[in-house]
């Protein structure tokens, strides 16, 4: 058949202006889409040659040849090669549905064009780069060839090959040199071997970089640990790989394999570190899982396949079969990426889950190092919840050592039905404050929760197990082992509670505590506020938070809070008597590390009280 030219369809010219007006941000994918194309050759041909002896291949391999003086770069494979009407198909048209749907995108967002799949939709790639494309192919079993050409301008030719060799060889005639436009000397063999060295090396086939001079140098490692059984890997080769993907010096704490098959396939090879990166909890810091398909380097930083809360997971995803076009965007409504970002977090969950019985060291480091992080965890879906509350450890009134929710449970009190915790700044403030008191008293352990993301997670988690989280600074405390104040007890201070309400115009109300033993009083929030401390937080980051009046609780057998109920009835109009209140209030509010509204007016105050007394 003699050359032909004919014209690109409709969808593919405007694809292809696309290209060549740059809609990748990075021109170095048209070769990793080249070598990608090349590699799912020989993936077709070594298939091919399993049922039919005469199309086995010998040797598969994909060669990079680059003529600096004839400014042109050729990537050739022994593939399973195309007939005429499969280049003027893959080529010439995009056959497939939505092809639309992916131009509008396209055309929207650029960064929507991070293209694998399909060889025509790759192909399209070189024109970013090239004044004109050569393409020779012969498909194995088939007698003649042929060859495409184009410059890229809406038409191209084609015409029969007797001579060709079975496989494909695309050569790219390369545009002249312009760094401003990010478009590099493609012919330098520093560049190509930059290229294939961090999209495509885990390729399976050899990629060789064909000299004039000796032998083709192989560029690639074909080594892809994830895609290799454990028992065959070293532990040395897994902590160079991580080294490599994470830049970080330390060998990983924990190594996770994982592969799925059945409709969707895919591997995944992952790390826990053994300390937390830097910038672990800064808004931009660098976080994400290798995406890779086919063993084509895709994205890096990819956040859509695990959740936030293990950011600090790294490691590496490889995809049998995803969508063609492969966003960000996308990645976020992809149902299969979705059921990948579920399995790998209950997978790392389950792992750490494991290290807690398995190896308690390496669990206390990982609780250590991102116990903050995962708690963040506790605030999304409550699918997760269970599973992070499971591997979650707490300070506790019980001892020095972190105790995790399942301990605590089996250790509570005959008759306790409730997990007792306070949220604060230190676990010394925690611990020596008034609200402790009682529990401490009465042998009850509570859980010293110190971390900012406490303070939100606690009001999202209602129980652990069936047992209700009770803060014991919010709301009623009433512990198995109290004695409620009798009627006649309460009516004795109720002209007291009445005035101090009346006094004090901070407070929400004023009444008698069962959780003190040795203060006078301290301030407790109603069950369905906000605490002191996250609204301190709310404030620090500009939100406008209402002010949230307290609730005064007072120890009915502590000396200064009798001898104000008795100097109240004696001489209820002793201007002394609401500057008493006012010390009282003011204590209360220190003692649980609170900030006095008018520090200077309490230190006179007290000063003045303390005079009379010396």
């Amino acid at each position: 058949m003699s050359t032909e030219t004919l014209e690109f369809q409709a969808e593919a010219r405007q694809l292809l202006q696309l290209m060549v007006h740059s809609i990748y941000s990075n021109k170095d994918i048209f070769l990793r889409e080249l070598v990608s194309n090349a590699s799912d050759a020989l993936d077709k041909r070594r298939l091919a040659g399993l049922t039919d002896d005469s199309l086995r291949g010998e040797d598969l391999h994909i060669e990079i040849e680059a003529d600096k003086e004839a400014r042109t770069l050729t990537v050739r494979d022994n593939g399973i090669g195309m007939s005429r009407d499969e280049v003027v198909g893959l080529i010439g048209t995009i056959a497939r549905s939505g092809t639309a749907e992916m131009l509008r995108q396209l055309k929207e967002n650029k960064e929507s064009a991070e293209l694998i799949g399909q060889f025509g939709v790759g192909f399209y790639s070189t024109f970013m780069v090239a004044d004109r494309v050569t393409l020779v192919t012969r498909k194995a079993g088939e007698d003649t060839g042929t060859r495409w050409e184009s410059a890229g301008e809406g038409t191209y030719t084609i015409e029969d090959l007797a001579d060709a060799p079975v496989g494909t060889a695309v050569t790219v005639h390369l545009r002249p040199k312009d760094e401003e436009d990010a478009l590099y000397d493609y012919a330098d063999e520093w560049k190509i071997r930059e290229i294939v060295k961090r999209y495509s090396d885990f390729i399976s086939f050899p990629i060789r970089l064909v000299r004039t001079e000796g032998e083709p140098d192989t560029l690639n490692s074909m080594k892809a640990l994830w895609a290799r059984p454990r028992a065959e890997v070293k532990d040395e080769e897994y902590a160079e790989f991580y080294r490599h993907i994470s830049h970080d010096w330390t060998d990983p704490l924990e190594t996770i394999n994982l592969k799925a098959e059945g409709t969707f396939e895919y591997e995944a090879l992952l790390f826990i570190p053994a300390r937390a990166p830097h910038d672990l909890f800064q808004r931009d810091g660098r976080r994400g899982i290798q995406l890779y398909v086919k063993r084509v380097f895709i994205m890096d930083d990819s956040r859509e396949l695990i959740p936030d809360y293990l950011r600090f997971v790294k490691g590496v995803v490889d995809a049998a079969d995803l969508s063609l076009n492969i966003s960000r965007e996308i990645l976020q409504q992809d149902r299969h990426i979705q059921l990948i970002r579920r399995r790998l977090a209950k997978k790392v969950l389950s792992t750490v889950k494991d290290l807690m019985t398995k190896d308690p060291e390496k669990y206390r480091t990982f609780w250590r190092e991102f116990g903050r992080a995962v708690k963040e965890g506790l605030l999304g879906e409550a699918d997760d919840r269970k599973a992070i509350l499971d591997v979650a450890s707490f300070s506790s009134t019980a001892g020095d050592e972190p105790t995790t929710l399942a301990d605590y449970v089996s250790r509570m009190k005959e008759g306790q039905e409730e997990i007792y915790f306070m949220t604060g700044e230190s676990r010394a403030q925690v611990e020596n404050s008034p609200h402790m008191e009682a529990f401490k008293a009465q042998g009850y352990e509570v859980l010293l929760l110190t971390d900012p993301v406490d303070e939100i997670w606690v009001d999202a988690v209602p129980d652990y197990d069936g047992r209700k989280l009770q803060s014991i600074a919010r709301g009623n405390v009433d512990l198995p082992s109290d004695e409620k104040p009798s009627q006649e007890r309460t009516g004795e201070f109720a002209p007291l509670l009445t005035w101090l309400g009346e006094t004090l115009g901070d407070v929400k109300e004023v009444r008698l505590s069962t959780r003190l033993t040795t203060s006078p009083a301290c301030l407790v929030s109603d069950a369905d506020d906000i605490s002191p401390t996250l609204e301190k937080m709310y404030k620090a980051m500009g939100q406008d938070v209402p002010p949230v009046k307290r609730i005064l609780e007072l120890n009915p057998e502590h000396p200064l809070v009798t001898g104000l109920r008795d100097a109240y009835a004696e001489r209820a109009a002793d201007p002394a008597l609401p500057e008493t209140a006012e010390l009282l209030y003011g204590t209360a509010l220190l003692a649980e590390g609170g900030d006095l509204a008018d520090p200077a007016r309490f230190a006179k105050l007290l000063a003045d009280r303390l005079a009379r007394t010396v």
